[in-house]
């Protein structure tokens, strides 16, 4: 067994803990969770079944932590692990998952296929199965702090835009604000936009943000190739940053993973809880929407639809505030089929989208979404995830579909009343009248 393959089983050993042992030994092989996975419906291939995908963990399990597997081991009737089969399994592990927890959804006995994927990845990466495109995604996080190669200057760049567009000022370290903004590189490079809708909104509700030139990046690669200490390392860096600035909250952007890292296994990561608040973009919005800070006029004149992105609404919670905001802005809005929490996966998601590799089996798998929005007869395709939104411009063009695809934070943003007093201030003026009103320019 070589060094790597070695450490790689050493890890699987060392992940298994009791939810892990009890999945295995409560699994029914009823099958439900293959038709919950995409790449399995669509390509029809039992491969992609996703217990299936867990082989070489629930071998590692059976060998080392029950009876009869020790047994079977020492008489050398069960077969160790290779390099060659983990070489094999990297399709189903990276390729074929994306981690978006439709398999877990559906579980009859409540396992958690995502929690076992994710282990799993762990010992692939440390064994050197992880795919070339998520391991230098990963580097580039570690190394230059964004999976794209972005640096602080080529932000900075996009904020003397933003601000020369909107005359809007961008903070930056700005000690004692109410929020920090965290980004995408996705964004940074794909989206500019996103940070001119944050200045907007941010102006109208009155309310004080920042940005921070030691963590603008949200993604965490860490959580996509799967080893914590890396994941560890990106959330500590929000973290340290946050509590320096002494924010209040901080904004996760329009990203799924990111999303889900920080506000939820990040405490876990780093072993203690927050001094400050997680919320994503879209919590953040339905918050004003609520206070009566966003204020919007006019409505979209096309059919809209909605896309879920996975980490944000299955796995996250976040599930109404997108719909509350689109009633703000769009008079014909229909849903998918299997919306919510039960929507399917643009097919990008958990490093998906920065493998090369997966590149021919995501189209596929894009199938299902294709005949989602063909269902909906939608003009228009909205979502709340930059990686959801790329992928998902790729699997239109692809299949020669028509359809613009944008960022709900963006469309908020061009619906905003213009007005100079910040929306907070507006519910301090007191009207003797009810009819004066009407004299208020909102």
């Amino acid at each position: 067994m070589s060094a790597s393959l070695q450490k790689g089983v050493n890890v699987l050993k060392e992940v298994i803990d009791a939810p892990i042992a009890s999945f295995f030994a409560s699994c029914v092989h009823c099958g439900l969770c293959a038709e919950a996975c995409l790449f399995y419906t669509e390509s029809g291939d039992p491969k992609y079944t996703p217990i299936h995908k867990l082989e070489p963990l629930r071998r590692v399990y059976e060998q080392e932590y029950t009876l009869l597997g020790r047994i079977m081991k020492r008489l050398h009737l069960s077969k160790p692990l290779t390099d060659e089969e983990l070489a094999g399994w990297r399709e189903l592990v990276y390729d074929s998952c994306t981690m978006c927890g439709r398999c877990s959804l559906v579980c009859p006995v409540g396992n958690d296929l995502v929690y076992m994927i994710r282990k799993l990845r762990e010992g692939m990466a440390v064994s050197g199965h992880a795919p070339p495109g998520v391991i230098g995604a990963t580097k580039r996080t570690v190394e230059i702090g964004s999976p794209m190669g972005v640096r602080w200057p080529a932000v900075a760049a996009q904020i003397k835009h933003v601000e020369a567009d909107t005359g809007l000022e961008v903070p930056v370290d700005k000690e004692g604000a109410q929020y920090m903004i965290l980004l995408s590189s996705m964004e940074i490079i794909n989206f500019p936009e996103y940070l001119s809708a944050i200045a907007k909104i941010m102006k109208q509700a009155g309310k004080t943000w920042t940005l921070c030139s030691e963590a603008f990046e949200a993604t965490n690669s860490g959580i996509q190739i799967g080893v914590s200490d890396i994941a560890r390392v990106i959330v500590s860096r929000i973290v340290n940053a946050a509590e320096r600035l002494k924010v209040k909250t901080v904004i996760s952007p329009e990203c799924g993973h990111a999303y889900m890292a920080l506000r939820w296994e990040g405490p876990n990561l780093i072993g203690r809880p927050y001094q400050f608040e997680v919320l994503h973009i879209l919590e953040v919005l339905d918050q004003f929407r609520a206070q009566g800070l966003l204020k919007t006029e006019g409505f979209e004149e096309t059919k809209l639809t909605f896309h879920d992105p996975c980490q944000i609404v299955r796995r996250g919670g976040v599930l109404e505030p997108q719909r509350n905001l689109l009633k703000m802005v769009a008079k014909d809005f229909v849903e998918m089929s299997d919306p919510g929490k039960y929507n399917w996966c643009c097919g990008g998601g958990g490093g998906v989208s920065a493998n090369e590799d997966a590149e021919p089996l995501r189209l596929i798998a894009f199938k299902r979404k294709k005949a989602q929005l063909e269902e909906t007869g939608a003009e228009k395709l909205v979502t709340a995830c930059a990686n959801c939104r790329i992928v998902l411009e790729e699997g239109l063009e692809h299949y020669q579909m028509d359809m613009p695809v944008v960022g709900l934070t963006e469309m908020i943003a061009e619906h905003l009343v213009e007005a100079d007093t910040p929306a907070e201030q507006l519910s301090l003026i007191h009207i003797s009248e009810p009819t004066r009103l009407l004299s208020i320019s909102y």
